[in-house]
């Protein structure tokens, strides 16, 4: 393929078997693009891609990631606003032929790569890479690439997070991540535990859990968060 398209809010360049997306700095509203930086994208981890009209002489070109394919998309499960979102790409409508070619030619590309299966159960798109970490209105959170930290602030965390001391989870004892914008007003970021056999406490009493909040955890710093840490799920539940 080779080509490259260029939009305002992204670049993609094609390759044999991956779209590689780098995204615009400064674009607004979408510090979580910003935070991204770039993502390659094998062409098996997509099963659609399509061109429609934007808004005030633009084109959105999209493409629409294999349920289970990406961890980031996986984590969002929905709730990103469509400025956000990693798969869409803005261009003006005078790119309306070189956009329908490219569409057509990975759409081929996207169909003849998705016959084989997700290979174990791992995810084709790679994950914001560890270490990381973020403020929520209650505790600090760390992940390590292994273990994730959450240490309780005095003046956030309720009566139950604080007497239950600074906690730590291996990902092997974990089995999966619950991620609430921030956006939102219960947002919040849960961690499920394997052994976990009542059904957890509200995210403001869950000492699993840390809770958002008005200048805290904001989605480009808590997504790519919880997503890297379900990634290592995956890895840690599939590995030899």
């Amino acid at each position: 393929m080779g080509e490259v398209l260029t939009g305002s809010n992204a670049v993609w360049e094609f390759e044999p078997d991956a779209v590689v997306i780098r995204y615009s700095r400064g674009v607004r509203g979408s510090r979580l693009l910003q935070a991204l930086g770039e993502r390659r994208v094998p062409h098996e981890a997509l099963e659609d891609v399509e061109l429609a009209p934007g808004r005030r002489g633009t084109l959105v070109l999209r493409a629409t990631p294999r349920p289970g394919a990406d961890p980031l998309m996986e984590v969002a499960g929905g709730q990103l606003r469509e400025s956000a979102d990693p798969y869409r790409l803005v261009l003006p409508e005078q790119s309306a032929s070189l956009a329908g070619t490219a569409r057509e030619v990975l759409l081929a590309a996207v169909r003849a790569a998705t016959a084989a299966e997700l290979p174990g159960g791992r995810f084709l798109v790679p994950a914001p890479a560890a270490p990381r970490s973020f403020k929520a209105y209650d505790a600090k959170a760390t992940f390590d690439g292994h273990v994730v930290g959450f240490h309780w602030f005095r003046t956030g965390a309720s009566t139950a997070k604080w007497n239950s001391g600074d906690q730590t989870f291996p990902v092997e004892e974990l089995s999966g991540v619950d991620w609430h914008s921030p956006e939102q007003v219960d947002g919040h970021l849960r961690l499920l535990l394997r052994d976990r056999a009542e059904p957890p406490p509200a995210a403001d009493r869950d000492p699993a859990s840390v809770v958002f909040g008005l200048g805290y955890g904001s989605v480009h710093e808590s997504l790519p968060f919880a997503a890297a840490v379900l990634a290592a799920i995956r890895t840690a539940r599939v590995r030899p």
